[in-house]
């Protein structure tokens, strides 16, 4: 296996982490905005109401600030879920 029982845990490893999963978290977020745009668009388009824009957005900016902050704190969460699945309680070597 790559990853040894003895891994060394340090603040800096910690901090990395939790940096890189909550940057992940606001990039999936663009995704979801994305996607969610796209169907509202289509929707729009269907029942033929009228789009108002937002700076060439279609979301209203509560939304695109909701998103983004949702998107960073799971992130962050899931970043200390794993954080403590992987390097605290060590489930990958249990078997």
């Amino acid at each position: 296996m790559f990853l040894s029982p003895n891994l060394k845990v340090t603040k800096l490893k910690h901090s990395i982490y939790l940096l890189a999963t909550t940057i992940l978290g606001g990039l999936l977020s663009l995704l979801a905005h994305a996607g969610i745009e796209a169907w509202y668009l289509n929707w729009s388009e269907q029942n033929q109401r009228v789009v108002t824009w937002y700076g060439g957005c279609a979301l209203p900016p509560a939304l695109q600030i909701g998103l983004i902050l949702l998107g960073l704190a799971g992130g962050f969460w899931l970043g200390r879920f794993w954080w403590k699945m992987v390097y605290i309680e060590k489930h990958w070597a249990k078997k």
